[in-house]
């Protein structure tokens, strides 16, 4: 009996190490581990399917010839040689960097100025800020044909019957090589002005009161203080709003193909920005090698951007 005792375990006493289940014998912090990554596994399932296969699948069409008939053909960087020997796409290049350019800065400054003064208004404050998001909810044909309407010559443009009124010539907007682009722009800021400024409203809000108190104290002015107290401490918000509407801008399609519909991309493509030459490209030629190839280039600009502001603005310590 003493040799049987001895080998096997008190009788009602649990047997060491290898009793109870696998999860009684895991620590609290890795349960919850488990049942993190248990709830996040079809997210990141869906989100890997619809988005990062669909991703790796396009730089593997951009070496292909592919018309949606016939299997595709691996052709190297064929596409790639053809693309950037292409003055069609240069020019295009061109007006989507014009859009990036002009177009970030100037909405920026408009947001920024606007949510400075609407954060010091109390007279129907949340009215006129719902006015200000109200284009953001619009959705982007609605709003940009409204738009085209606006720029038409008179009687119909209401835009050119105001200028008329003043004594000013009609001007051509949307029809000419030289405004169209800019009328677009104009279009596209206005439409992403109340998200910004939203979003500058909430970053002003964040600032501690307590320091515009110590600085009017210590006597500085109100240009003083929106330099050193209230544009360095909003850093992280236009940080965020830059990048942002950099990727906008360089992904502007709707307004341009809304716009001119009856010449998508506008009088000799003046207006043309990536993302159109690429959706013709795949669905009115129906090359998709050559779209992809696009698409790529496209990428490519996009995340080189967002990483050369995120360098320019990052956080000195």
């Amino acid at each position: 009996m003493a040799t049987i005792e001895q080998q096997g375990a008190a009788p009602g006493r649990p047997d060491g190490p290898r009793s109870g289940t696998l999860t009684d014998r895991l620590s609290m912090r890795t349960r919850r581990l488990l049942w993190v990554w248990g709830f996040l596994a079809l997210p990141i399932l869906f989100y890997a399917v619809i988005r990062f296969y669909p991703t790796v699948q396009a730089f593997y069409l951009s070496f292909t010839n592919w018309d949606l008939l016939r299997p595709a053909k691996f052709i190297g960087f064929a596409n790639y040689i053809k693309l950037f020997k292409d003055p069609q796409f240069w020019k295009v290049f061109k007006n989507t960097f014009v859009y990036l350019i002009v177009g970030t800065p100037i909405s920026l400054v408009l947001a920024f100025t606007i949510a400075y003064f609407l954060d010091r208004v109390r007279f129907m404050h949340n009215f006129i800020r719902a006015l200000y998001f109200l284009p953001f909810l619009t959705t982007a044909a609605a709003m940009a044909w409204v738009w085209r309407w606006f720029y038409q010559p008179p009687p119909i443009g209401v835009i050119n019957d105001v200028l008329s009124m003043v004594g000013i010539a009609q001007q051509p907007f949307i029809r000419s090589t030289d405004q169209a682009l800019f009328s677009i722009m104009v279009t596209a800021i206005w439409a992403g002005l109340g998200f910004q400024i939203i979003i500058f409203m909430a970053g002003l809000r964040a600032i501690p009161t307590s320091f515009y108190e110590a600085a009017r104290i210590d006597g500085l002015g109100e240009f003083a203080i929106l330099r050193k107290i209230t544009l360095p401490l909003l850093k992280p918000t236009t940080v965020f709003l830059v990048v942002f509407s950099s990727i906008g801008f360089l992904r502007i399609f709707d307004q341009v193909y809304n716009m001119t519909t009856n010449d998508p991309g506008g009088p000799l493509g003046s207006t043309k920005p990536l993302v159109l030459m690429i959706y013709q490209t795949a669905f009115n030629s129906y090359a998709m090698g050559y779209a992809a190839a696009q698409t790529v280039v496209l990428f490519t600009i996009l995340l080189i951007v967002s990483l050369l502001q995120l360098f320019i603005l990052r956080e000195k310590k």
